[in-house]
């Protein structure tokens, strides 16, 4: 195993620098959009998307003066970006956006709850250990979205004190312009090759749910001697997901761990990254959202929780690449692959008992496989 320097720059320079790889003078085309607009819009008085009200005329009308409300958010900063964009285009309402890597805005929350100064309205973190403690310290308010129906079972936590709002899939990809197709890894068994020493990419499994969520997929279903076997290939561990994805477009790393929707909004700046969807099957991890119990725009806060949990928010998370929580909404399809149900025992969800169960082990372990000190 080796840590190299890392030093993380916007995935834009990134994909402008790979110019270099393929040669080509020539603009590249312009990339399809992620999400579609709603059919039918109406905010006259009330905000109704699709033939579902997101928000009645008073929260509405509330929400529109207040004009915009903050997000903390440890969802990947071009995803929630993308996510923040389609809101706005179809609520009218502005979202200032403070994003940090899950461990670091746990942290932060908390620093700001006990001294009195919480700054978010909102507030959307992977860990369920991270999400259940700022819960018990009072962080969240009951609220519960109109929007909520159809939901799959364990999604309201805690008298709707916070929800589980999608679930980001996590696999491995690799730089197309690096690794031909036919001769990527089709499984993670394949990542411990001699194929793969020395170009091999991971984010180090403190770095917040995602990282967290697959280690456990990988010592429960794969073992603990094919993660001793992938340290072991001289990979190059990274301090998060998205510095990760960023290595893997830049052609630091050949192959590496991925969201899938991370991808999907990479292909947007044209990032030379593909996903592989493993024979050996993947981790989902959830996702929470929940209304900060000191708001200060709690109308504005209203409507986009009511957003995230209606039909039509879920559809812009599944255009995105996760999957819905929804029962009415079919699994995501991404770059023309219709991903697999999310009960298939190829997808490995753990529960967020279990999640918290085993966190601080699995954390001790996987550091202790790949040497790396925190």
């Amino acid at each position: 195993m080796t840590r190299r320097p890392l030093t993380v720059f916007r995935l834009v320079a990134t994909v402008m620098s790979l110019a270099m790889f393929t040669g080509a003078c020539a603009q590249p085309p312009s990339p399809p959009r992620l999400t579609g607009p709603a059919r039918q819009i109406d905010r006259d008085t009330s905000l109704v998307i699709d033939g579902e009200t997101i928000a009645d005329a008073r929260t509405y009308g509330a929400a529109r003066k207040q004009g915009s409300f903050t997000l903390y958010s440890a969802y990947s900063a071009s995803s929630e970006e993308a996510v923040i964009k389609q809101f706005t285009e179809d609520s009218g309402i502005k979202v200032d956006l403070v994003r940090l890597t899950a461990n670091r805005m746990f942290e932060r929350i908390t620093a700001e709850h006990h001294a009195g100064r919480l700054q978010a309205d909102v507030v959307r973190i992977s860990d369920p250990g991270f999400v259940g403690k700022l819960n018990a310290q009072g962080v969240f308010q009951p609220y519960r979205p109109p929007t909520a129906t159809h939901l799959l079972s364990g999604v309201e936590f805690a008298g709707g004190r916070y929800y589980r709002t999608f679930n980001p899939a996590y696999t491995f990809g690799y730089n197309s312009a690096l690794v031909d197709e036919d001769e990527a890894p089709r499984s993670w068994r394949d990542l411990t090759t001699e194929r793969w020493r020395g170009k091999l990419g991971i984010a180090q499994a403190g770095a917040g749910g995602s990282a967290l969520a697959l280690t456990r997929f990988q010592r429960d279903r794969l073992g603990d001697t094919f993660l001793r076997a992938y340290a072991r290939n001289d990979v190059r561990i990274f301090d998060s997901i998205g510095a990760e994805l960023d290595g893997l477009a830049r052609g630091e790393v050949s192959v590496g761990t991925v969201a899938i929707s991370g991808v999907n909004v990479a292909r947007t700046r044209n990032a030379p990254i593909r996903f592989v969807v493993p024979e050996d099957g993947f981790a989902v991890y959830d996702f929470y959202t929940a209304m900060a119990r000191t708001a200060s725009h709690k109308e504005a806060a209203s409507v986009f929780l009511n957003w995230t949990l209606s039909r039509r928010g879920q559809k812009v998370m599944t255009d995105l690449g996760e999957y819905s929580v929804r029962s009415d909404l079919p699994p995501p399809t991404v770059m023309g692959m219709r991903l697999p149900e999310l009960n298939s025992p190829r997808v490995y969800r753990a529960r967020p008992g279990e999640a918290t169960t085993f966190a601080a082990r699995d954390q001790a372990a996987w550091n202790a496989l790949f040497g790396y000190n925190e």
